[in-house]
């Protein structure tokens, strides 16, 4: 049984990569971020309610969903894992009255990304 029935040109392909890179760098420097951080982070993590102690194992669940993501096999499950994780950085954004978008759009950029270059997200979310 084939795999798809959705073909997806190499252009589209690109760029979906090009797209699912995007929120997979932003994630790393997040997670870079919690394991060395800078000076003034333990500020802003009392502004939104975290310890400094709890950020490595963060930082870890981080690197975690875009290893699982980037790799097309588990692509799927690692975008459901990078919508949960920013679903708890938008609600923890929501609790201290920060903006949330880039938060937001950081999930949508993720599942745009893998719809374009995965055929069985088309499948399954025939946009088109």
């Amino acid at each position: 049984m084939p795999e798809s029935s959705t073909s997806i040109s190499k252009g589209a392909r690109i760029a979906g990569w090009i797209l699912s890179i995007l929120p997979c760098l932003l994630l790393t420097v997040s997670a870079v971020m919690k394991f060395i951080q800078p000076a003034g982070f333990d500020e802003g993590l009392k502004h939104m309610g975290w310890d400094a102690g709890v950020m490595k194992y963060i930082g870890v669940v981080e690197l975690a969903c875009v290893v699982i993501y980037l790799f097309p096999r588990t692509a799927v499950l690692g975008a459901i894992l990078i919508t949960g994780y920013m679903g708890g950085a938008m609600a923890t954004h929501v609790r201290v009255g920060d903006p949330f978008f880039v938060q937001l759009l950081v999930g949508v950029v993720a599942w745009a990304g893998l719809w374009l270059r995965d055929a069985r997200v088309k499948n399954l979310i025939p946009l088109n």
